[in-house]
């Protein structure tokens, strides 16, 4: 009876060790696939709302490697322009990349494979956008810099132009072009020649070509963000507004900018075959937090956590204790809870016109 007994509980014990490493087999597998990216890579260009810290050792103003910028990111101060991460970081996390998109300045060897972040503070559609900060990479520089990473990808991919079809490019500028540009009349002469509608589609014009350029070197999912509300940025509060409300005329060339860059995807996606555009609201997902801050879990709305005077904080500048409780980090960019809140709309529209005439979670899919 012993025997049968001891018999049994062989038979027992090694028949779960058999399910047991079924099981663990089946656990690493689907921990593989839930660890695989959505897509193989992400590029990114645009200004300091997903600058990395592509600034660093510039002469420039806008730079931030230094507390209390970073106070809230895992890494410390990086150069990104918040307390935390950037709009750019947590869309690479809802698309699945266990590490942040590296920066230009620091990509190395295979880091490359997953996408690279050109994004400069400062920088803008036009090539004098932002000049009057210092140094920064204009979107032109930013396609030569993406130019040398097609170079170095030659080396490691056998099939560049197909690897590059299933990546995803995303694209936000335009904010500079009018925020230190055209409302700079200082050190601009743009809001003298033109009209605020001729500006508006002379930027976009340029803005195609650079595109076109983009398209050239084998980008074929894009996406495009809008200009945020720059009226009710900190900043243009404290210049501009007499009654602590938005300035409508700078919202005015968001509305204008976005309307144009809108109209023009459907364009793209005829001019450009195999291409697939879609535009990214970047105006309305800010503009309902700050028109109900609360509904969101926001006290303060209108004022910078950081910093009491500069556009941007200085090092050891003066911070806010209750961060999470500010849409703005300082007086231009959005706080990481901000972020959070804005790159899930980006990944996945909550409204209609979050995106058209795709969100990136179904940009990634196609």
């Amino acid at each position: 009876m012993t025997r049968t007994n001891d018999q049994l509980m062989k038979k027992w014990m090694a028949t779960m060790s058999l399910v047991a490493a079924a099981a663990a087999v089946v656990l690493h597998n689907a921990a593989v696939a839930a660890a695989k990216p959505q897509v193989p890579c992400l590029f990114l260009f645009g200004d300091s709302l997903i600058d990395p810290g592509n600034n660093n050792g510039r002469n420039t103003i806008a730079q931030v490697e230094f507390k209390p910028y970073g106070i809230d990111f895992l890494l410390g101060p990086t150069g990104r322009f918040s307390n935390g991460k950037t709009i750019a970081d947590i869309v690479a996390e809802l698309l699945g990349f266990e590490e942040y998109i590296p920066s230009f300045l620091e990509a190395r060897g295979q880091q490359i494979l997953r996408g690279v972040n050109y994004a400069s503070a400062a920088s803008g559609i036009r090539p004098e956008t932002g000049y009057n900060w210092g140094e920064r990479i204009t979107f032109d520089e930013q396609l030569d810099n993406f130019k040398i990473t097609m170079t170095q990808l030659e080396n490691m991919v056998r099939d560049v132009p197909s690897y590059l079809n299933k990546c995803i490019f995303l694209c936000e500028l335009g904010n500079n072009d009018f925020l230190n540009n055209y409302f700079q009349p200082t050190f601009y002469n743009t809001s003298k020649l033109y009209t605020l509608e001729n500006y508006t589609s002379i930027v976009i014009q340029r803005y195609s070509e650079q595109l076109q350029i983009l398209y050239n070197f084998g980008a074929r999912k894009l996406a495009l963000v809008g200009a945020a509300p720059l009226g009710c940025i900190p900043f243009t509060l404290a210049i501009s507004s007499t009654d602590g409300r938005c300035v409508e005329a700078t919202n005015r060339a968001s509305l204008m900018f976005n309307e144009q860059l809108k109209a023009k995807i459907d364009v793209f996606n005829a001019d450009f075959p195999e291409a697939t555009f879609t535009y990214i609201d970047g105006y309305n997902p800010i503009n309902d937090v700050l028109t109900n801050p609360a509904a969101y879990g926001f006290q303060v709305n209108n004022k910078a956590c950081c910093g009491l005077s500069s556009v941007i904080c200085l090092p050891n500048d003066v911070v806010c204790s209750n961060r999470s409780e500010y849409v703005y980090w300082d007086f231009a960019h959005p706080s990481e809870t901000t972020n959070i809140l804005l790159a899930r709309r980006v990944y996945e529209a909550e409204k209609p016109t979050d995106a058209y005439p795709y969100d990136l979670r179904r940009l990634a899919l196609l």
